[in-house]
Parts: structure tokens; C-alpha cells; sequence
């Protein structure tokens, strides 16, 4: 068999469409989520719209955070946990948005976070 028609066979297989459903995607999203902010994926939601051509993700999420007494007791319980609340979700926009480019192939365009409550954890690297 000849390059070219391993290509055409090849071809044949690569023939229709392949969609991904919003609810797939939002599943992905959400874990991704909470992957990065450290709260259960039930607790992120997520909503997709279109920006010009690419989907924009919008979540609203928890986030976990040391205990004050503890931060009290040891103020770089905050670093062990990644930094601040708004240096940690910066970051977690980044590593969002790869992650569901990774497991899914669709483009997002941004990520937008929304931190709707803290989750307090005596968890964290403590440095």
C-alpha cells in the first residue's frame, strides 16, 4: 500500500463531524475549575457565551482558603496556599483555559472568575 492511499483511507475516517455538547464542555470546565481553586466541582458553576467566533467561559466558584487563626498563627499559611485570593485566581485563569483546551480542542477566548465564597482548609504547603 502506498503513502497516498493510507492517506485516502485515512481520509475516509476523518469524514463528518465531531461535536462536543455544551453540558461535556461545562463538565470539563467545572473540573477544571475546581482542579485549580482546590473546591469540589459541584460547587463551580459555568456558563459559555460566544466572542466573536471563540467561547468565552464565565464561572462563579468558591475558593479555599487557610483559616485567619491560622494565618494568624503563621502568615505564610497564606503563600502555602498559592498567594492571595486575587493572585491565585489570575492564575488559575491560565491554567483553566489550558486545561480545558487540552481535554477538549475547543478555543476559548478568556476565562472570566467570579470568587462567590471561601472554603477554609487547614491544608497548603506550608513553605
Amino acid at each position: 500500500m502506498s503513502s497516498t492511499a493510507g492517506a485516502a483511507v485515512h481520509g475516509r475516517g476523518l469524514v463528518g463531524h465531531n461535536r462536543i455538547s455544551t453540558q461535556a464542555l461545562t463538565s470539563v470546565a467545572r473540573a477544571a475549575a475546581a482542579e485549580a481553586l482546590g473546591v469540589p466541582a459541584q460547587d463551580v458553576r459555568a456558563e459559555w457565551s460566544d466572542d466573536d467566533g471563540l467561547l468565552a467561559l464565565s464561572l462563579v466558584t468558591p475558593i479555599t482558603v487557610p483559616s485567619l487563626t491560622a494565618v494568624l498563627r503563621d502568615p505564610g499559611r497564606v503563600a502555602g496556599f498559592g498567594g492571595s485570593i486575587w493572585d491565585r485566581t489570575v492564575a488559575a485563569k491560565a491554567a483553566i483555559l489550558r486545561r480545558v483546551t487540552e481535554l477538549s480542542g475547543a478555543q476559548l477566548s478568556r476565562v472570566d472568575i467570579r470568587i462567590s465564597g471561601a472554603s477554609v482548609s487547614e491544608g497548603g504547603r506550608v513553605r
